[in-house]
């Protein structure tokens, strides 16, 4: 077993969902803003994504430094009220899952030259 890291990658979660039938389009609309505010909890980055074959399927995917970042943000009032509003639109359980970040990357847009 490998000593864990400190390289300041931090870790990556994700929540899978599986929304009812027939509730995919409500699910998407009420869980997309409590996603994005893990950024307000001191995430890195975050994702929220559906398939296109299932389309009841959800991957939520957010960066945090720790462990116990998330947990701040996955059990707090905010968070909380919003899996209790959502409720009947998703099947439970809902069981996040950690990833140690071996390694990653994006590209970014090229801006635009102005003429």
């Amino acid at each position: 077993m490998s000593a864990p890291r400190d390289d300041g990658a931090g870790i990556a979660v994700l929540v899978p969902w599986v929304a009812n039938p027939f509730r995919g389009d409500k699910f998407e609309a009420a869980w997309l803003p409590a996603a994005e505010a893990a950024l307000d909890f001191g995430a890195t980055g975050w994702a929220f994504l559906r398939s296109k074959e299932g389309l009841l399927d959800f991957a939520q995917w957010a960066f945090f430094p720790t462990k116990l970042d998330f947990e701040r943000y996955w059990y707090s009032e905010e968070i909380s009220a919003a899996r209790e509003a959502a409720s009947g639109l998703f099947q439970v359980p809902v069981l996040p899952l950690f990833y140690e970040i071996a390694g990653m990357g994006s590209l970014s847009p090229v801006p635009a030259s102005p003429d």
